[in-house]
């Protein structure tokens, strides 16, 4: 059994690893900080862990050692200690943006301020392991994922992976997003999804999650732009890109079936007939799957690529118990098997 403890336990994310870690067989919870809430039950905050047994919130400065720490801080906090954490745990897993990138400059470009913890950039594996399960097996620290990064970067893997991104075009991707994006890092007691998360979900240019991308896939020339929608949960990525004179359907479901046929919360939707013939982000609320397609334009050589997840799970607390499963050796799709809801 690994003991693992959660730093920043009030957000929606830490909501979700609780939900997860809660039915994973080889862990169990140690303690759960939080200034806003210490002292009081984490079903204060979460009601949906009502009736279980459960920790209450601590405060940060309680934090003792564990085997795994989980870090569901706003961005710029956790670089702040993670000597400290490291110390503290031999295995990390940081839910925010602060280890997303490996470049010093692109951090300063991105987020405005020059990283704190430079020294760290390089240890952390990136937290999607559709791209990096050889570097997260047995790693000691992982990344988390920017929900509308994973949504356009499983869109395109497979077209980058066969080489049908044709170079000197630009990728333009749009994202609509629901409204728990906004308050995935912060206290959710105060958080009001159908009111604030608008606001901070729109963005039509210059979007961080741009830098991930590009990282993530080796392209220079993306254009991402994020539009808030009447959703709580998901995103819906559609990407448009080109590729080579001559590609076909036929190529495109070849590098499709390559990429994902293997992966365990991929799933290629592209129905001829039926009510969701394309992917649908409602479909996914609480599971860890990404539903992706393609439609091709055989007269321009342009590819319209969609990828539909739950933000805070595929995008932030699915994909982080991945890792940990990775990492620790565990079967990879312990916790994270449930399967989603039909009628929404």
């Amino acid at each position: 059994m690994k003991r693992i403890s959660i730093v920043g336990g009030s957000g929606y994310a830490a909501g979700e690893l609780l939900r997860l870690l809660t039915q994973h067989p080889h862990v169990e919870l140690a303690q759960i900080t939080s200034r806003s809430q210490a002292g009081r039950p984490l079903q204060r905050v979460h009601p949906q862990l009502r009736g279980l047994s459960l920790p209450n919130f601590c405060e940060p400065a309680s934090l003792a050692p564990a085997d795994i720490l989980f870090l569901a801080l706003p961005h710029g906090e956790a670089m702040r200690e993670i000597d400290r954490y490291a110390e503290l745990a031999p295995q990390v897993i940081d839910l925010s943006a602060d280890f997303r990138l490996n470049s010093v400059d692109e951090c300063a470009q991105w987020y405005g301020a020059a990283h704190l913890a430079p020294q760290w950039l390089q240890k952390f594996a990136y937290g999607l392991p559709e791209i990096s399960r050889a570097a997260l097996t047995g790693a000691s620290y992982a990344s988390g994922v920017g929900c509308n990064a994973a949504a356009v970067i499983l869109a395109l893997l497979p077209l980058q992976r066969a080489g049908l991104l044709l170079a000197g075009r630009p990728i333009v991707a749009e994202v609509k997003t629901g409204s728990s994006e906004g308050g995935a890092q912060e206290s959710a007691a105060t958080h009001h999804p159908a009111r604030s998360g608008v606001v901070r979900s729109y963005a039509p240019v210059g979007h961080r999650h741009t830098a991930e991308i590009q990282q993530a896939l080796g392209v220079t020339d993306v254009h991402l732009s994020l539009t808030a929608v009447e959703l709580v949960r998901g995103a819906l990525a559609t990407v448009h890109a080109f590729t080579p004179p001559g590609t076909t359907e036929q190529d495109l479901w070849r590098a499709y079936r390559n990429a994902y046929q293997a992966e365990p919360f991929i799933r290629i939707v592209r129905e001829a007939n039926g009510l969701y013939r394309r992917p649908e982000p409602k479909l996914l609320g609480g599971t860890n799957f990404a539903d992706v397609s393609f439609d091709l334009d055989a007269r321009t050589g342009r590819v319209v690529s969609v990828c539909a997840l739950d933000n805070l799970m595929k995008g932030a607390a699915g994909s982080a118990v991945q890792c940990m499963n990775i990492m620790c050796g565990f079967a990879e799709t312990t916790a994270l098997d449930f399967r989603g809801l039909h009628p929404v």
